[in-house]
């Protein structure tokens, strides 16, 4: 847990306290985003600090048996009350926190999980289990309604230990409130990785990691933390769950399954059973550019029913290629690499050459080679607000597009200091039916943010929308779209949630999931319900029945108690 003031958290946004950029800082950076993207306020605006915020007195009182692990101050009970989704950071710089917590737990073993569980059931309290707190969709919020006497945020981060590491199986058991380097830091004297780098990975954990099903940055094969996990431990208000440890079982419904993806409506994740890997030692990449999106998503489709499966396959349109600054002007950009810990892929990056050329891809430097892989996570502290100029010509698309990824959560702050409306919304589809629903969902959207923003949809200082791949499959792209606008002064949240309605709308009546990797929590929970079996939602809801009988676990997300 952080508690130097220089190096802890912010209470509204993302990063630490001390990469917060200065307002002289900020006006210095407002005239290029301005001049980019044509777009922003003529005003820098500044967070409300911590002293000026008026939170609502806590309700409850921790007894004197928990109060040692327990926190009532109002930077624990900010710093706990939002996600990092747009409308929360927008939320936290203006100083809007309407529902804080109203005790921050910390606990340090698995019998202080039980005793908070065992405090909530009796007191009627809400629990939320925290993890790094980067949901981007309520999923840690404390929304709960009027049925409960308070809310109980029970963050995790002190139990963060790689607690035994099995090299003949490679496999580690890792408790659950472990950060993405920490935990990479502990594996590395084995010379095993987790390989599974969210871009949230600097922040986040491992059981926030499973609980959402979240996605890591690698294209294809494992793509989401449910790859990798080998058994899970949790405690539930009715007793602990774990499941046995094995590579693989057909006994039934996996219990691991009901874990993965809970998001804290079941119990508290509190360690896993993980499969590792050895370090990358060979890394080749390559940025292609395309003159048509649609034929460069062809390419991707071959690419991932070829069984070559590249590590990164990350295709960006024109528009995203443009304002991230990773390849020439008006073309689409495919971000290909291919990494192995055994032998060079020389070969295999040649023949994804060859038939990214057959769909008329146009190739540049391949980069990399044999070296001790840098895990791809971002450099901890301030990031640039303007965008480096290395890549803008073409030269390094795949270290430019790379540095944006990374960058992209931090610059977020910035834009909601200069009045630009940042956020995106993602996906998955098949392949059958990608290309009328790109169309259709780019079209709702556009109408969507142009009727938000009141901005024309095209020309000089429109709004952008732009889509990449973020995973590939061979039944279909993962596509994420990202929206960029002139945000309305003290009312982007409402214009953010009528574009996101929108895009939601569209997304689920052409098909498609209201998620692919970002989980559902409170915000995704209209189109959730629509999109999963009557019958589903009942058996989860007799689950929760069993496991959480008062109903105290997370309410709200996925289901209803």
């Amino acid at each position: 847990m952080e508690t130097a003031s220089s190096s802890r958290l912010k209470h509204w946004g993302w990063g630490r306290e001390s990469g917060q950029l200065t307002r002289e800082q900020l006006e210095a950076a407002a005239p290029g985003i301005r001049e980019r993207l044509g777009f922003g306020g003529d005003e820098v605006e500044e967070p409300v600090p911590l002293d000026a915020l008026e939170l609502a007195a806590p309700r409850v009182e921790p007894p004197g048996s928990l109060a040692g692990i327990c926190r009532t101050d109002d930077y624990e009970r900010a710093s706990h009350a939002l996600g990092k989704a747009y409308r929360d950071v927008v939320r936290g710089f203006r100083g809007r926190f309407d529902h804080p917590p109203d005790v921050v737990a910390h606990p340090v073993e698995e019998a202080d999980v039980e005793r908070l569980l065992e405090w909530c059931t009796d007191a009627g309290l809400a629990a939320i289990p925290y993890g790094g707190g980067t949901s981007v969709v309520g999923g840690v919020e404390a929304r709960v309604g009027d049925e409960y006497e308070g809310v109980v945020s029970i963050d995790m981060r002190e139990m963060g230990r790689v607690v035994e590491v099995d090299e003949t199986s490679r496999a580690a058991r890792i408790e659950a409130g472990a950060l993405g380097p920490a935990l990479e830091d502990q594996l590395r004297p084995h010379r095993l990785t987790l390989r599974h780098f969210p871009q949230s990975f600097e922040f986040s954990t491992l059981g926030g990691w499973i609980a959402t099903r979240a996605g890591g940055h690698f294209a294809t094969l494992m793509t989401h933390i449910d790859d990798l996990v080998e058994s899970v431990r949790a405690i539930t208000p009715a007793g602990e769950w774990e499941s046995r440890r094995l590579p693989g079982s057909g006994a039934g419904p996996s219990p691991d399954r009901m874990l993965i993806g809970s998001e804290g409506a079941l119990g508290v994740i509190t360690e896993a059973w993980v499969r590792l890997q050895e370090r990358p030692r060979w890394k080749l990449s390559c940025g292609v550019p395309f003159d048509d999106f649609l034929a460069a998503a062809a390419a991707v489709r071959e690419l991932g029913q070829s069984g070559l499966h590249p590590s990164n396959c990350r295709l960006l349109d024109a528009t995203e290629s443009e304002v991230t600054h990773a390849g020439p002007a008006g073309k689409s950009l495919l971000v290909l690499g291919f990494e192995s810990a055994h032998h060079p892929v020389d070969g295999p990056i040649e023949v994804a050459l060859e038939v990214v050329r057959g769909h008329g891809g146009q190739p540049g430097e391949v980069r990399g080679g044999e070296r001790a892989a840098a895990d791809p996570q971002p450099t901890r502290g301030a990031v640039r607000a303007n965008p480096p100029a290395e890549g803008e010509d073409g030269s390094d698309p795949v270290g430019s597009w790379r540095h944006a990824f990374l960058a992209a959560p931090y610059l977020r702050d910035t834009f909601v200091a200069i009045g630009v409306l940042s956020d995106t919304f993602e996906t998955a589809i098949t392949w059958d039916r990608f290309g009328e629903f790109h169309s259709s969902v780019m079209e709702a959207a556009r109408r969507g943010v142009a009727e938000a923003c009141g901005a024309p949809p095209d020309g000089p200082g429109s709004p952008r929308l732009t889509c990449r791949f973020t995973h590939v499959y061979p039944d279909g792209p993962a596509p994420y779209y990202t929206v960029l606008a002139p945000a309305k002064r003290g009312g982007e949240v409402e214009q953010w949630d009528e574009i996101k309605a929108a895009a939601a709308e569209a997304v689920i009546a052409a098909g498609g999931t209201i998620t692919h990797h970002h989980a559902v929590g409170r915000d995704h929970r209209p189109w959730y319900d629509r999109q999963r079996p009557d019958r589903f939602a009942e058996a989860l809801r007799a689950a929760k029945g069993a496991l959480d009988p008062a109903a105290v676990m997370n309410p709200g997300v996925l289901i209803d108690p």
